[in-house]
């Protein structure tokens, strides 16, 4: 199993029209050949010191392998997603783990 884990930071200055076309995206990406299964939303409302809630947005892709993730990092659709919203954030953090 290969576990893709994407954290986004959206501009500030984003329009609700952007946004909503970023996150129109979210649900594509999730159903892209060899995602196993996918989850996207935005920080939970939690309060801990150890969490993180400064990103906009996360995503978890889960897939057979690490062949299937890299034919999704060249899929079209992926390709036009990031040429479509690369623009829109000013960081992205990805966190790839493999299952033992």
């Amino acid at each position: 199993m290969f576990v893709h884990a994407v954290y986004f930071w959206l501009r500030a200055d984003l329009s609700a029209t952007d946004r909503a076309h970023y996150a129109a995206w979210l649900p594509k990406l999730c159903a892209l050949p060899g995602v196993r299964s996918g989850h996207f939303g935005v920080p939970a409302d939690t309060d801990r010191a150890v969490i993180d809630r400064s990103y906009s947005y996360g995503m978890v892709l889960v897939f057979d392998d690490a062949a299937a993730e890299q034919a999704y990092q060249v899929d079209p659709e992926h390709e036009r997603f990031r040429a479509e919203c690369g623009a829109f954030w000013t960081q992205v953090k990805i966190f790839d783990t493999v299952g033992q």
